[in-house]
């Protein structure tokens, strides 16, 4: 059975496939091989992918991300589409799901809302309701290091803090485009920020959101 997972990454792979290359993407510095390089190493060489969060190992994963950028486009794509390998943890659904759905997401907005024309995805709400339960238990890591207060609301009410503070601005919008504010693609995420201007241009500017 199809999982988000899946589905997001078969989306993603279409989109740099489509995409090409050279094109530019929200990950700052990033043009479309690079990211497709970023997803590949994540997935295949832990050894490497450390780096992502272990400050030591980040000259590590820069190597080894150059390495697979420099590889025939197609064959990343290639790889993305195929999955992890046979004996990755990724393998396994409930990892894939809990480790891949968000990433997958994120990603294949990156690839979509750095092109001009792009509008915004029509998702069932099962899938928003999943997006939620994710931000829900992330939002305060997401939001650690910026300088202000900052709430996440849907429109039904539901609340998630990000970050306790004053002055506070609270982000309105429906979980996937919050989940993408609180990721720090803020200037890509249709949202509703209220609050201090001084707060919502901080909150707007500041580089400190998401991982």
């Amino acid at each position: 059975m199809s999982t988000f997972a899946k589905r997001e990454r078969l989306l993603l792979a279409d989109l740099l496939e489509t995409a090409g290359p050279e094109a530019p993407t929200l990950c700052e510095g990033w043009r479309t091989r690079d990211l497709a390089a970023h997803v590949v190493v994540r997935e295949r060489r832990p050894d490497a992918a450390g780096g992502m969060f272990i400050k030591p190992l980040a000259a590590r994963l820069d190597k080894v991300q150059e390495e697979y950028a420099a590889k025939p486009y197609e064959e990343l794509i290639q790889l993305i589409r195929t999955g992890p390998p046979r004996f990755s943890p990724f393998q396994l659904k409930q990892v894939d799901e809990a480790a891949n759905t968000v990433e997958f997401y994120v990603h294949a907005e990156d690839v979509r809302r750095a092109q001009p024309d792009w509008a915004p995805r029509e998702l069932d709400p099962v899938f928003q309701e999943t997006l939620w339960s994710r931000l829900e238990r992330t939002a305060r890591m997401l939001g650690r290091g910026i300088p202000t207060g900052l709430v996440l609301r849907r429109p039904n009410g539901q609340t998630a803090v990000a970050h306790r503070g004053t002055p506070v601005v609270t982000a309105t919008g429906e979980p996937a485009e919050l989940l993408l504010f609180a990721f720090g693609r803020q200037s890509a995420a249709r949202v509703e920020l209220e609050g201090e201007q001084t707060a919502i241009a901080q909150v707007s500017e500041t580089n400190r959101l998401g991982f």
